[in-house]
């Protein structure tokens, strides 16, 4: 029989407005492993339900309102459902997002495909508690020829649960070879940022290829897929990075698909810029895609900050009829706090700047609108008048 975790009436009115998530303060106390339980509101009635996690500031993560057995059956159909849903993805990349997590209605669940091969993340106690079930709908679904647990994102602490990088099945190899708008790139599945690489990315790296011209710079580089993506259009690209092997293994991209007018820097891309804005430099084309300035709420004064700074300089060193596209994957800085950031930095640069447009992340990493942290990803494409 499953157990019965109640909740507030503040916890159940979140669940029917549309969310999927019940704090700690809005749940009954319960000695009770993780696993799936029902939750119940304040007069017993059932509300659906829940991974549960004990020792999580969010102890329920609402999985369906319906009384039905959560098996491997169930994962594969929901699984199944979301590979449907990115069925216009292919043949164009082989690398995407096949589960987003809450935005695809699997809490804590995020699998992503790099050609023949899965990276699965269980980001909660209650989801690692029925991960043969998980793995298993996994191989149901993709049939990969392996899968490798990039169990190293930090909330797992939050979850009271160990990090680790492990192959779940088959044996993957250190490097996978993708696809990408016709364009190929190394991913390593263990070692690489995120789940091996910024998917997030690849819908705007497609849009400033196809715009990119002249002089181009792209600013935090990593792997340089926003360089390679650059490199047909611009004459030449200037790729900056704090991180050695980083670049390396942007070279490495570059060179497998033959392009050669690529320079990578490393430098620190705070003081780049000013030494840029220093000598009169100027580019046509310009990316900034930084790491998270507030990876807390805390951090979000400091970290606005940081964006203003950072794009000032860059609209400074913009050719007139050049474009910046600019992006912040910072949760906690809003659409409306980078946009009001942009406009204060374009006021203060003493340039005339329009607003091409508004990007976001990928559509294989949908953000639900009644669940705020789906959505964290932002971009502001813009052009210098002159």
């Amino acid at each position: 029989m499953t157990t019965m975790i109640g909740v507030s009436a503040r916890g159940a009115t979140r669940l029917s407005r549309g969310h999927v998530w019940v704090y700690r303060s809005d749940t009954e106390p319960a000695d009770h492993p993780p696993g799936i339980v029902t939750i119940v509101d304040r007069r017993g009635r059932p509300l659906g339900q829940a991974l549960w996690s004990p020792q999580s500031e969010i102890r329920l993560r609402l999985l369906t309102k319906e009384h039905t057995a959560i098996d491997r059956n169930w994962w594969r159909a929901r699984l199944t459902e979301a590979v449907q849903r990115r069925s216009h993805l292919m043949p164009r990349t082989s690398a995407y997002r096949v589960v987003h997590a809450e935005g695809d209605g699997l809490p804590a669940l995020v699998v992503d495909r790099y050609g023949q091969h899965a990276v699965v993340q269980l980001l909660s106690a209650g989801l690692e508690a029925v991960r043969d079930d998980v793995l298993g709908a996994v191989e149901d679904t993709l049939c990969p020829e392996g899968i490798v647990l990039r169990n190293d994102a930090s909330v797992r602490r939050h979850e009271g649960l160990p990090l680790e990088v492990v192959d779940a099945f088959g044996t993957p190899p250190d490097v996978v070879t993708v696809q990408e708008a016709g364009l190929q790139f190394n991913v390593p599945l263990r070692t690489g940022q995120k789940t091996g690489a910024f998917l997030d990315q690849r819908e705007n790296r497609e849009l400033v290829g196809h715009l990119a011209r002249g002089r181009a710079l792209d600013l935090f580089t990593y792997h340089g897929w926003f360089s390679v993506h650059m490199a047909s259009g611009a004459d030449t690209v200037l790729a900056v990075d704090t991180s050695a092997p980083a670049l390396d293994a942007g070279a490495g991209n570059a060179a497998l698909n033959g392009f050669s007018n690529i320079e990578w820097t490393e430098a620190n891309g705070f003081d780049f810029l000013r030494s840029l804005e220093s000598s009169r430099e100027r580019f046509d084309t310009i990316v900034l895609d930084p790491p998270a300035f507030a990876k807390r709420r805390e951090a979000l004064g400091r970290a606005l900050a940081g964006y203003k700074e950072i794009n000032l300089r860059a609209m400074r060193v913009l050719a007139p009829g050049g474009l910046l596209l600019t992006c912040s994957c910072s949760f906690h800085v809003t659409r409306e706090h980078f946009l009001s950031t942009i406009r204060a930095a374009a006021a203060d640069s003493g340039r005339r700047i329009v607003l091409e447009r508004i990007v976001s992340q990928a559509s294989d990493h949908p953000e639900m609108l009644t669940i705020p942290e789906t959505g964290y990803l932002k971009g502001i494409l813009l052009r210098a008048v002159d």
